[in-house]
């Protein structure tokens, strides 16, 4: 099984990690680590994590502040759609 990462996915971990990495560029190195384990657990085991709010996602809940939600395709690749701070909204609010 393969991990894909969608571009707005790839750019919510590098704003994540370039914030914390201001005041703790450890604490950054650990979380985006943390993230990665997160994901290849997730790849491993693919309904290991909570189902999502959105229909046909899941959500791994990092460090108690972070969310990251994927998809499984049919191939059981999994494809990382967001990486967000628990305090966003999530889903989008409907307009």
């Amino acid at each position: 099984m393969k991990i894909i990462w969608r571009k707005i996915a790839e750019a919510d971990r590098e704003r994540i990690f370039d914030y914390i990495a201001q005041n703790s560029p450890n604490a950054a190195l650990e979380l985006d680590a943390d993230f990665d384990t997160k994901i290849e657990l997730a790849v491993q085991q693919p309904k290991l994590y909570r189902p999502g709010r959105m229909r046909g996602t899941r959500e791994i809940v990092v460090r108690h502040n972070y969310v990251i939600v994927y998809r499984i395709k049919d191939s059981g690749t999994v494809v990382v759609l967001r990486v967000l701070h628990a305090a966003q909204q999530w889903p989008p609010a409907k307009s």
